[in-house]
């Protein structure tokens, strides 16, 4: 069973790492990132929502408590996916991922900080190669050309990632199912996107090419949401969340292969060599238990 739940991690890794995909081609027809967001948060809260209602109603009912934090939750995972999106399209597909995952640095931070965990040499090592790799996949140190912008979201996207890690763990210490966290996260995204994204302005670009806009909208929701997370879901039955987390770093590696192969995005030294230190950090965090 543990086999195949490494090849569940693996996977959903894969999948994850396709987002850049589907953000390239749908920009093309005009979707902005907030947009995109509202897209994926309602395909996979719909696509959840039918699950639950044929598997598992149980699954729709929370306690009052919670509502706040899924609203949290939801928050922040509308503000992760749009960032992300922004820096994507103003950098790269993936110095954008690598910049996302710089979300476990900000957590530990949050926790040495708020929750008196002991800053380690371990922590102190993972901190540098984060600053480091930021300074060469941005293009800081080396010299290279960069948009401040591009770096700017994709941080955001780093620190956001990281409060809606820190939410969901908080929603697990108390016994709340995941995929009940999951549904309510993607219902408050789904809302929000709604008031912030002109919904009646994605129309003509639905309408400009309808099979393929529609094709795209619905795979971006199952391919980098639905899937992975239930694939991430039943491999955390047979294997613990810290090694699971180690290899869902495959994420970032697919998203940069996905980005050269199918969109001559240039692989440099400098990406390399901060990708490298800054998948350790991840490394190096997950391994500390973060």
């Amino acid at each position: 069973m543990k086999n195949k739940s490494y090849m569940y991690i693996i996977l959903a890794g894969l999948l994850w790492g396709t987002s850049g995909i589907f953000v390239n081609l749908l920009v093309t027809y005009g979707f902005t990132a907030l947009q995109l967001t509202f897209f994926r948060g309602a395909v996979s809260f719909v696509s959840l929502g039918v699950y639950a209602l044929f598997h598992n109603k149980s699954l729709f009912r929370i306690k009052r408590k919670e509502l706040l934090l899924f609203l949290g939750c939801g928050l922040s995972f509308f503000t992760t996916a749009s960032c992300y999106y922004y820096s994507m399209q103003m950098t790269s597909i993936s110095t954008a991922v690598i910049l996302m995952y710089t979300a476990p640095i900000f957590v530990m931070i949050y926790s040495v900080s708020f929750l008196g965990e002991k800053f380690t040499k371990q922590k102190a090592i993972s901190v540098g190669c984060m600053i480091i790799g930021c300074g060469l996949v941005s293009g800081v140190i080396g010299g290279v050309e960069f948009e401040i912008a591009g770096v700017f979201w994709g941080l955001l996207s780093g620190v956001s990632y990281s409060v809606y890690n820190i939410l969901t763990k908080i929603s697990m210490n108390n016994k709340s199912n995941p995929i009940t966290t999951t549904l309510y996260s993607f219902l408050f995204a789904t809302l929000l996107g709604m008031f912030v994204c002109e919904l009646p302005s994605t129309l003509p670009y639905i309408m400009s090419n309808a099979k393929v806009t529609l094709l795209l909208i619905v795979g971006m929701g199952l391919c980098t949401c639905t899937v992975p997370f239930f694939l991430y879901t039943l491999a955390l039955k047979d294997i613990p969340a810290g090694t699971a987390s180690t290899l869902s770093i495959i994420e970032p590696m697919a998203a940069t292969v996905y980005g050269v192969l199918l969109f001559d995005e240039a692989l440099t030294l400098s990406l390399c060599g901060g990708a490298a230190l800054i998948l350790l950090s991840v490394f190096l965090l997950n391994k500390n238990g973060l």
